[in-house]
Formats: structure tokens, C-alpha cells, sequence
């Protein structure tokens, strides 16, 4: 495999600060399939990126997940490398992350910036959201990944064209990696270096907004791969309210001898709604289990081939 195989995407969006130095980079390790997808911005962005010998696609809609379905759509190496342009990337380091896939050993590989994070290069806010995310992304899905929501990654051809992606925002690299673990495709996690965005570039994040719906859709992917949890925690929490609100019912009852007809039939319907979401998660979770098994042969079938 050589850098002619592989395609440097990188989605930008007002990074006319660190931009040309990416691809500078990139271009003096011998990669010349460099593709910028950009969210118009409003600087030099496009103008510095072309200069710098990339080819510029301008992305039709808004956010950077719709930029990624675009762009995967439009690239036709057999690997792709995905990084941020706002230079907090060491493009020296795209040889760790495509390792894995040359190799044959992954079809998708993450960078995680924990490993080497610099000074400054995320907010104690930014990195506790980053870590309770993770958090939970590991206790739902029971996958040893540390970084989730890395912009630097790699993959090869089959492993995008596995990928359903829907979601048009900053969601996207949850989804990538959990639509990745539903479909049962090799992640490998590689440590990489995290450094501080270059003067002049901002952050898009908006750490309570985006950090609110990227936990959001770990917990709704949970649906289909780990429905236990997902059923088990809704049935807990009716289970729980139908159990407080019986233990006042019985207080009220032994010390004043007092009657809630309602509010006992309420603890009832609580209580055996929570029963049936718990089972209901233990049935979902035997399909689950049975589907991924399917997913896998089949992909199985596919890479022999």
C-alpha cells in the first residue's frame, strides 16, 4: 500500500489560519489525494486550501456530519483519512492510524488524544464532558475505546461503505463509532498528540448544546445494540418511582390509616411497567445478539472474497 491509496479528507470550516500547513504537511509526505470539504466558510479558507494543491468541494448543506456523508460519497480511495483542519493534528502521525488498516488488522482506526494531550489544547470543561462521555459510551456498549469523539482517524473503503450515517452535526464521530461497533467492523485505537488550536482558530463546539445531544445519541443507538440497558434503564426508573411512591402509600396507611385508592393504583401501573420494560430489554437483547452474529458472518463472507 502507498499514499496513493489514500485519500486525506478534511473538513473545514473557517480555518484559513492553519489550513495550508496541513496540507503542506501532507503533500511533503508523498499524499496527493487531498480533499476539503468545506462548510463555506467565510475566509481565505477555500482560497489558501486550493493554493496548497487540495481539491475543494464547497458541501451543500450545514453542519459537519452532512459534510462527511458528502465528501465519503465523493472519494474513491481504497482508504481515507479523516482529520481536522485546524491544525491541532500532526499529519506526521497519519502512519499510526493507517498501520492498522494496511495491515488489515482494522477497518477503522481512531486517534486518541488523551494519550498525549498539550497544554491548553482542551478546557478542563471540554476534557471532563470528553471523559464522561467516554464514560459512557464504554458502559453502554462495553468497547475499551478512550476517545470517541477524535477528529483524526482512518479507515478502509469497506468499512465506509458499511457506515449509515444520518446525523448532520458534531454527533457524527459518535456515530461513526457506534454505527462501526453495531456492524461488528475491527476498531483499533491508536495514541496520538493533541495539540493547541493554532492563534486565530475558534472551536465550533458548543460544550453544553453538542456534549448534551452526543450523549443523547449514545443512549438512542442503544436501542438496537444493547437493548438491555436501554429498556433496563427506563424500566428502572418507572420501577423506582412506582416503589417510592408505594413506600408513602404503606406510611400513610400504617400510621394514619389513611387511603389512596389512586396513588395506589398509580404504584401498580409503575411498578409492573417497569417489569415489562425490563423484559422487554432482555428479548431485545437476545435478537441484538443474534443479529450482530448475522452482520458478522456476512461480513465475514465478504472479506474472503
Amino acid at each position: 500500500m502507498t499514499t496513493r491509496d489514500v485519500c486525506i479528507l478534511i473538513p473545514t470550516l473557517n480555518e484559513e489560519d492553519a489550513i495550508a500547513g496541513v496540507i503542506g504537511e501532507f503533500r511533503q509526505m508523498g499524499f496527493s489525494d487531498i480533499l476539503v470539504i468545506d462548510g463555506n466558510s467565510r475566509d481565505r479558507t477555500r482560497e489558501l486550501a486550493e493554493g496548497a494543491g487540495a481539491r475543494v468541494v464547497v458541501q451543500s448543506g450545514h453542519g459537519k456530519g452532512q459534510a462527511l456523508k458528502e465528501a465519503f460519497d465523493l472519494i474513491e480511495a481504497e482508504y481515507i483519512v479523516m482529520i481536522d483542519g485546524d491544525g491541532t493534528y500532526l499529519p506526521s502521525e497519519v502512519g499510526l492510524l493507517l498501520d492498522p488498516v494496511f495491515a488489515g488488522k482494522a477497518d477503522h482506526v481512531t486517534g486518541n488524544r488523551f494519550a498525549n494531550l498539550q497544554e491548553g489544547a482542551l478546557t478542563r470543561l471540554n476534557s471532563a464532558g470528553n471523559k464522561l462521555i467516554n464514560f459512557f459510551f464504554r458502559l453502554i456498549y462495553t468497547v475499551p475505546l478512550n476517545d470517541i469523539l477524535t477528529g483524526y482517524r482512518a479507515f478502509s473503503r469497506l468499512g465506509v461503505e458499511r457506515l449509515d450515517l444520518t446525523m448532520a452535526g458534531f454527533e457524527i464521530e459518535t456515530e461513526m463509532t457506534v454505527d462501526s461497533v453495531k456492524k461488528g467492523l475491527v476498531i483499533a485505537e491508536v495514541p496520538i498528540t493533541y495539540r493547541a488550536r493554532t492563534t486565530g482558530t475558534k472551536t465550533k463546539l458548543n460544550p453544553f448544546m453538542d456534549g448534551a445531544r452526543i450523549i443523547a445519541t449514545i443512549y438512542r443507538m442503544a436501542k438496537t445494540h444493547n437493548p438491555l440497558f436501554y429498556f433496563g434503564l427506563m424500566g428502572f426508573l418507572f420501577g423506582m418511582a412506582g416503589f417510592i411512591l408505594g413506600l408513602y402509600v404503606a406510611n400513610e396507611w400504617f400510621t394514619t390509616r389513611t387511603e389512596h385508592i389512586p396513588l395506589t393504583i398509580l404504584t401498580a401501573l409503575l411498578i409492573i411497567v417497569g417489569f415489562q420494560l425490563f423484559f422487554l430489554g432482555i428479548l431485545g437483547d437476545a435478537v441484538a445478539s443474534m443479529h450482530r452474529e448475522v452482520l458478522r458472518e456476512i461480513y465475514r463472507n465478504r472479506k474472503e472474497r
